[in-house]
């Protein structure tokens, strides 16, 4: 049953923070898949790229993303998730895609970790190529588009819940 919402979005987006605030809000599960991942590996993302690569990363990424299996759960996804086709067909099937979306600008200002955060990134790949590249694939999958431009957390909170109800996750 589709009664999930999985947030789709560049890393700093907000997808952990509102995801949890609006899980804990309607008294859902909060899932980071990124999490996950650390999980599975029993390592943290940018060790996992640093001894591996980007493209392992990627691959481990699809494969919890095509095994997950949740129901009335708010899914904070992992930046690179929409680089699957067959992850993201999951997804869809499980959930309403959301993708949170932050301009450029607003992206490099959160995000003050970039060379050590655990991006499935192609080497020497800089935030504007990776947004640039992201935002064609987060655009394609996305069900659901929420600006959080103007908004602060709280805002964007209540925008995301609002929105949550919306698609029956209440």
């Amino acid at each position: 049953m589709k009664n999930n919402v999985i947030l789709i979005g560049m890393p700093g987006a907000g997808k952990s923070t509102l995801g949890r605030a609006c899980a804990s809000e309607l008294q859902r599960e909060f899932i980071d898949t990124d999490k996950l991942i650390e999980q599975r590996a029993q390592q943290k993302l940018q060790v996992i790229v640093d001894q591996h690569g980007h493209m392992a990363l990627r691959k481990l990424e699809a494969e919890v993303l095509g095994e997950l299996n949740c129901s009335n759960s708010i899914v904070a996804t992992g930046g690179s998730a929409v680089y699957s086709s067959e992850a993201m067909q999951h997804l869809k099937h499980i959930g309403h895609l959301v993708h949170l979306d932050l301009s450029l600008s607003s992206i490099d200002k959160r995000i003050t970790n970039f060379a050590s955060r655990g991006l499935a990134r192609a080497p020497g790949q800089d935030l504007e190529a990776l947004y640039l590249e992201r935002q064609k694939l987060y655009s394609h999958w996305a069900e659901q588009r929420l600006d959080c431009e103007k908004l602060n957390q709280d805002q964007a909170t209540k925008a995301l819940l609002k929105l949550c109800k919306s698609l029956t996750i209440q």
